[in-house]
């Protein structure tokens, strides 16, 4: 396979699997490993993270207009030189106006130290695909038990008396919510194959929350976290030390065609994933893409073992 089709198939790979509750890492992974990418390759190393900030620079577009009203902003008669300050600004003064943005950040906040923490731990698991297996299958029995445990609330709507779930949009989150699924979400920086989607998206329901807010939560959170998250990878891949890092200097023309292909790709896929996934779980909830995770997390666990061989 040509390089070029190589980064179209990836990019499509990350793009569909970035949002989804199923773990773009361990996709990523797999197919890597049936590809035979050498994943001490510097260049190759930088190709996902590249890809992978393609995929998560879709939800600032997708969502433009509900981060607009969150953050206060309205361009009216802004001069288009001047909106990327007057966002600036928003987004300043949303720190200490805007609820959702509040506990946006404190969800990340929470995520985040940790996680920085635990790098070395990270990095000592991110390409084992016993933990990648493991992951998904646990997490998928998880996300099952779980929307199971929702599904007749969430049937039952906002008018039921006595309902588990006391929280329908995201506006009406507590601090407590945030905080709990800041601290799930380090379970996917640990744990690749854990999947950020699904962890922070379980980790609201079980908090009462219905599955269209915790999913928008989880789009919202995603974004500061994954942003820092892949920024900071990427930098590490571009300044880093050993014969493994690659600089841009060092990269030719073909390898910037790849990286703009998987780039845009994953853009593009990743657009039409959030979109579609939105109104899947409005009706249909979380049960097929849990049996999905304990599938492929059982033919994961066979082909590390040996058995598949």
């Amino acid at each position: 396979m040509s390089d070029y089709l190589l980064s179209v198939a990836l990019g499509i790979v990350e793009g569909l699997t970035e949002f989804l509750p199923v773990s773009s890492t361990a996709h990523l992974r797999i197919s890597e490993a049936l590809f035979h990418i050498d994943l001490a390759n510097g260049y190759w190393k930088m190709y996902t993270i590249v890809i992978q900030l393609g995929a998560i620079l879709c939800l600032p577009v997708y969502f433009r207009k509900r981060i607009a009203q969150f953050i206060g902003y309205a361009r009216e008669n802004t001069p288009l030189l001047l909106v990327p300050f007057k966002i600036l600004k928003c987004l300043f003064m949303a720190v200490f106006r805007s609820r959702p943005v509040q506990l946006t950040l404190a969800a990340f906040v929470v995520t985040a130290i940790p996680a920085f923490l635990l790098t070395k731990v990270i990095g000592k698991h991110l390409e084992s695909l016993y933990i990648i297996g493991s992951s998904l299958l646990i997490g998928g029995v998880v996300m099952w038990i779980v929307d199971a445990m929702n599904a007749k609330w969430e049937a039952a709507g906002p008018a039921a008396i006595g309902s588990r779930l006391q929280t329908w949009q995201m506006e009406n989150m507590k601090l407590g919510q945030a905080i709990w699924i800041g601290a799930c979400q380090i379970l996917s920086a640990v744990f690749p194959g854990t999947s950020r989607s699904m962890s922070t998206i379980a980790a609201g329901q079980i908090a009462g929350m219905s599955r269209a807010s915790a999913l928008e939560f989880s789009f919202f959170l995603s974004i500061p976290t994954m942003v820092v998250a892949t920024c900071y990878d990427l930098l590490k891949s571009l300044r880093g030390k050993g014969e493994n890092v690659i600089g841009v200097t060092h990269i030719d023309p073909h390898g910037w065609v790849v990286l703009a292909i998987g780039f845009v790709v994953s853009f593009i896929v990743a657009y039409g994933a959030v979109a579609w996934f939105l109104a899947w779980v409005r009706k249909h909830g979380f049960a097929p893409f849990a049996v999905y995770r304990i599938v492929v997390g059982a033919l994961v666990l066979a082909w590390a073992s040996g058995l598949l061989h």
